[in-house]
């Protein structure tokens, strides 16, 4: 008990509380104020398409390809590192799934400084083929057909910590860059491939 008998002694005692709170909050909110971390921002540096084919049997649709993306990762705090200690990585074409990024992303983790930017290198090698629907297929063949660009979609979904000297945030934000390849055939064979330097922001939700 803080006191005990008259009115005045319980009056300074729920004062003194009270300037504890205050000043607990005020704490509180200079350090959010200089911890609280911007958000991740992605771009895709290039993507380089090959040997893309698609094969619409009426058994058993497939899509084949080589592609190899490289995307620009930049930390805009001030005063906040960022570990990166998962990436998982999926190309999409009209919201199907065309594969998973292979496990050798690079680098698999690493920190990031405040205020500096890093490449991380994502390469899906599907040249064996990945069985997708037949509606799929038949628009991706139509794209490729039309002699302009394909459209695909790039999911990359992180497990970050961000750190403010002894204080650390996790989050899981997720990027979407969506990929718009001019294509055109490649040697003799029946694969089309192409290549885009891009530089166009991705977006980024937490």
């Amino acid at each position: 008990m803080c006191c005990s008998g008259t009115d005045s002694c319980v009056v300074r005692c729920c004062c003194r509380l009270f300037v504890l709170l205050l000043s607990a909050g005020f704490v509180v909110l200079i350090y959010w104020a200089n911890f609280q971390p911007h958000q991740i921002r992605a771009t895709v540096a290039s993507a380089t398409l090959s040997n893309l084919t698609v094969s619409n049997a009426s058994s058993a649709a497939e899509v084949s390809y080589n592609l190899a993306v490289t995307l620009s990762l930049y930390n805009p705090s001030v005063r906040v590192g960022i570990y990166y200690d998962a990436l998982h990585a999926d190309l999409r074409f009209r919201d199907a799934v065309l594969g998973p990024a292979a496990n050798g992303t690079s680098p698999p983790e690493f920190y990031q400084r405040r205020k500096t930017s890093d490449d991380v290198r994502l390469e899906f090698d599907y040249g064996r083929g990945v069985a997708v629907g037949s509606d799929v297929a038949g628009e991706l063949e139509t794209e490729i057909k039309s002699g302009g660009a394909v459209s695909l979609e790039l999911h990359v979904d992180l497990r970050v910590r961000y750190k403010f000297r002894i204080f650390k945030l996790r989050q899981k934000p997720g990027i979407r860059c969506s990929l718009s390849i001019p294509v055109k055939a490649e040697g003799r064979g029946p694969g089309v491939g192409g290549a885009v330097v891009s530089g166009d922001r991705c977006r980024v939700k937490y």
